[in-house]
């Protein structure tokens, strides 16, 4: 069974910054992509960042110029958050999209999230 786990969440100035790390563990037989969501008190989950299985990124609107995610390799993810807002304030969750063998298709798994809190 895929595990991940998020850490490196917490409160913050606004124009701060965070780095948000999320491990894998597990049998891992390929990588397929993975992502970085949020979700704010009273709103729905909303997609942060995705990084594809070849490494490109692309982000929300909301979060260009300020965030980038990044893998080092398939079993650990970051997400580096600079000039943080208030409106940033959300549990954020990564997710990863795994194969468990070469015919197996991807399946999607989530992490339990990481509080980031930023005031004003």
């Amino acid at each position: 069974q895929v595990k991940l786990v998020e850490s490196g969440g917490g409160s913050v100035q606004a124009g701060g910054s965070l780095k948000l790390s999320c491990d894998a563990s597990g049998y891992i037989f390929s990588s397929c992509g993975m992502g970085w969501y949020r979700q704010a008190p009273g709103k729905e989950r909303e997609l942060v960042s995705r990084v594809s299985r070849y490494g490109t990124a692309t982000y929300a609107d909301s979060v260009k110029g300020r965030f980038t995610a990044y893998q080092d390799n398939r079993l650990k993810m970051y997400l580096q958050m600079n000039s943080l807002k208030t409106e940033d304030t959300a549990v954020y969750y990564c997710a990863a999209d795994y194969k468990g063998g070469p015919a197996l298709p991807c399946l999607t798994y989530w992490g339990q999230g990481t509080q980031v809190t930023v005031a004003s």
